[in-house]
């Protein structure tokens, strides 16, 4: 296992994505199918390193051949799996993606009874170390079905925050995967007081929170204990709550294949920047709502590149391809 302090350790589901030949069709009307890095968790991973920044997955998967796919996949992309189990006689997890002709995806997932749901305290014990090291610990809901999922990913970040880290989680609700959504709702909201940075959609913002307007749901999650609350709205960009202020950005224009990676795209643009501004909570509530407005801008920036390319990980940028990007548009430095 590593030693090297790790910018961001992500805790959560690797899945195989399985990407359509084109869009505007139905799955039932798909000929030609291509497998992918997928899940929420692995897509941030992948977005940090592709960034520049030093990223590790605990999670599980099955002893499948899907399960090699994603490992090896994962490490070719700078990833640290040394603490993503595989697991012996289980399945991973697939999701099938439909894209209607603008862009937006549907999902049909095979996850009953996958690997992922196995994610458990043994997991976060053999990962210590890394979890110790890390500037920031990210984490997801869609790994947490069963209780002991539930009670390892919320003592990890109760004992990161515990420690002074970064804290950081998009909840990236899949509501239909929760027999009772109740649970989901108490989970998220067990988390809240102890998540530096909370990032929720604009359709999620209702279900968290109880609030329809996205002011009223950021000054909610402050209230909460969240340092910095963030919506994202599509292409409308973000808005963020930090130090008593509500901000807004907005995402830059263009042609959008795929918004698959879009959340996902914009979370890793936000934690590698503030990677790079401050290592602990405590950093980060020293920071200026200007540094944090730049920060949030750079996540739009990383968001509305990753959904440029079919799948949520083709789009994902490196610094070097957003710096090209911003000098085309005359918009100056991606950093």
């Amino acid at each position: 296992m590593t030693k090297r302090r790790v910018d961001v350790v992500c805790m959560g589901e690797a899945l195989v994505d399985f990407l359509p030949e084109a869009r505007g069709r139905r799955v039932r009307d798909v000929k030609r199918w291509t497998p992918r890095l997928g899940g929420a968790p692995a897509n941030v991973a992948v977005g940090l390193a592709r960034l520049g920044a030093s990223s590790a997955l605990v999670g599980v998967t099955g002893g499948d051949e899907f399960g090699a796919f994603l490992h090896q996949g994962l490490a070719r992309e700078g990833v640290d799996v040394s603490c993503f189990r595989r697991l012996a006689g289980a399945k991973t997890g697939l999701g099938f993606v439909s894209l209607t002709r603008k862009g937006e995806r549907s999902f049909v997932f095979y996850r009953d009874h996958t690997a992922e749901k196995q994610l458990a305290a043994k997991d976060t014990r053999a990962a210590a170390p890394l979890l110790r090291s890390a500037r920031v610990l990210h984490v997801g809901t869609n790994s947490l079905l069963e209780p002991r999922a539930r009670t390892a990913v919320t003592e990890a970040v109760r004992a990161a925050h515990h420690r002074g880290q970064l804290t950081s989680c998009d909840p990236n609700l899949r509501l239909h995967l929760w027999r009772r959504p109740a649970e989901l709702e108490a989970l998220v909201r067990a988390l809240l007081p102890s998540c530096a940075v909370l990032k929720l959609s604009d359709k999620e913002i209702h279900f968290v929170t109880g609030r329809r307007r996205v002011e009223d749901a950021l000054s909610w999650l402050e209230d909460q204990g969240v340092t910095l609350a963030v919506v994202t709205r599509g292409a409308k960009g973000a808005a963020f709550r930090f130090k008593g202020q509500t901000g807004r950005v907005t995402a830059p224009r263009v042609t959008v294949v795929d918004t698959t990676g879009a959340g996902d795209g914009f979370t890793a643009g936000l934690l590698y920047g503030l990677t790079r501004q401050a290592d602990t909570r405590a950093a980060l509530e020293a920071l200026s709502v200007e540094v944090v407005h730049g920060l949030a801008r750079f996540g739009c920036l990383v968001g509305s590149h990753a959904v440029t390319r079919l799948g949520a990980v083709a789009g994902l940028p490196t610094l070097a391809q957003l710096a090209r990007r911003c000098s085309r548009s005359g918009r100056g430095s991606a950093g």
